[in-house]
């Protein structure tokens, strides 16, 4: 039995129908690229086979373990790591079964999908998961999963991907990239430069992070000078190692352009810890402008990922750290928030600034007309809560009126599930067709036209922004 309606997600007018089929056949076996995610350089560089299913689908998935957390399981039955290294559920069977009794639960989700297509078209099972069914499709995964072929980068070549990028912070030593590119293996894997950790007075220990930064680049981290400097020369050696790209996570879209002297006294408060909320947020917000003249200077596009509470739970935080699912989305301004920064950049037709939201109440009201009309700026895909049918849908029909399809940068993934890759660019091609199918139907694009747009969304516009 098929895991899999093979006419998901279409409209369900039979001739609009047929119209997604058509479109949506020509572009569901192109290249995948995946120009922005957290999956783990080091699956690549040492291409160990992964340890069991629980690994692969469970424990770090945030949109798995924060379902079944909102349902009263707890992380330590999932096998999440603890902070402080106490130990939680190591056997991955009993994990497993705690997940498939628990399946339900996803009725309705994007994970739902991702889950079953990841099941049904990577490792061939055809039985729904369920508490009665766990023990069958776990052995039948496990067996799978000690086979050359299902080790990562045979993987990364049966899911067709041409290129895909994983961030690292400005702190880290890109070992697992340099081991990739010493291997000899073809497969194209870059970094992006995620510099909060250095940027964010807020972020914990920042001055102990300056301090590192200075030693790891020689530059007087510590003077605001030696500081930029330090930047330019960390962003040089992700550069070495496929960097084409930058990401900011900050609370805010808040941007600043001051004064150098304005500059350099808040980052000597900020190293003392004597930030306010609002100074703090204000330096985040100059040093989004900084980075943008940085990428007018060295090429690497940059991402804008504002707007979410992190790590909302106090006690989850303290016990499992970041990145355990509660990280809430928050209401955001872009208008006057950005401003400072397109005075400064926003012109320039040799930068990338690429946009994304949580707050999809700004998608027609701020972030259509603004890529509509500054040319650095493009907005990226539904991110994180977003990515889904739905989310896909009302990103489409609030932006394109304003923004087309060409202020926008196609789709990425971001995630840390790497069995849900194929998956996710599958629900964004069906979408993307089933819109277009839609516009054709109705006049609005003609049948011509809307093969050539299809392939722009599902791979050359990814390709063409992120300079992959």
């Amino acid at each position: 039995m098929a895991l899999l309606d093979e006419d998901r997600i279409f409209p369900t007018d039979p001739a609009v129908r047929d119209i997604a089929r058509a479109l949506y056949n020509d572009v569901r076996d192109l290249p995948i690229i995946s120009p922005h995610g957290h999956t783990d350089p080091r699956w690549f560089a040492e291409n160990a086979a992964f340890p069991d299913p629980a690994q692969l689908f469970v424990t770090p998935d945030h949109y798995i373990f924060r379902m079944l957390h909102s349902q009263g399981v707890s992380l330590d039955a999932l096998g999440v790591p603890r902070a402080d290294g106490t130990a939680t559920e190591q056997d991955p069977r009993k994990i497993w079964q705690l997940f498939a009794q628990n399946y339900y639960l996803f009725r309705g989700t994007p994970s739902r999908l991702w889950v079953d297509h990841a099941l049904q078209e990577v490792f061939g099972v055809t039985q729904p998961l369920s508490a009665d069914t766990a023990d069958d499709i776990y052995d039948q995964i496990d067996g799978q999963l000690k086979q050359d072929a299902f080790r990562p980068r045979a993987l990364f070549e049966t899911f067709n991907i041409e290129a895909i990028s994983t961030t690292e912070s400005a702190l880290d030593d890109l070992r697992w990239h340099k081991m990739l590119n010493d291997s000899g293996w073809g497969g194209k894997v870059v970094t992006a430069y995620r510099p909060d950790a250095v940027i964010d007075p807020e972020f914990d220990g920042f001055a102990t992070n300056i301090e590192k930064l200075g030693d790891i680049t020689g530059e007087d981290s510590t003077s605001w000078s030696g500081y930029l400097a330090a930047h330019r020369n960390r962003r040089a050696f992700f550069k070495n190692y496929g960097a084409t790209s930058t990401d900011h996570g900050h609370p805010t879209a808040r941007t600043e352009d001051l004064a150098p002297d304005v500059a350099a006294a808040l980052f000597d408060k900020a190293l003392r810890g004597k930030c306010t909320p609002d100074e703090a947020d204000a330096f985040r917000g100059h040093m989004l402008t900084e980075m943008a003249k940085m990428s007018i200077e060295d090429g690497l596009v940059m991402q804008i990922h504002p707007g979410s509470f992190r790590n909302h739970s106090a006690g989850v935080f303290a016990q499992f750290g970041r990145d355990k699912g509660f990280d809430i989305p928050t209401r955001t301004d872009y208008v006057h928030a950005l401003k400072p920064l397109l005075d400064a950049v926003g012109g320039a037709r040799d930068l990338t600034i690429i946009l994304f939201t949580l707050d999809e109440t700004s998608y027609a009201r701020e972030l259509a007309p603004l890529a509509g009309a500054y040319p650095a700026l493009k907005l990226g895909p539904p991110w994180w809560f977003h990515d889904s049918v739905e989310g896909m849908h009302r990103f489409r029909e609030a932006t394109t009126e304003t923004a087309g399809f060409y202020n926008t940068v196609g789709f990425n993934d971001d995630t840390r599930a790497f069995c849900s890759i194929p998956a996710r660019h599958d629900v964004a091609r069906r979408v993307d067709c089933s819109y277009l199918a839609t516009l054709v139907a109705t006049g609005r694009l003609t049948k011509r036209e809307a093969p050539e747009v299809a392939y722009d969304l599902s791979y050359r516009l990814a390709k063409d922004a992120y300079r992959l």
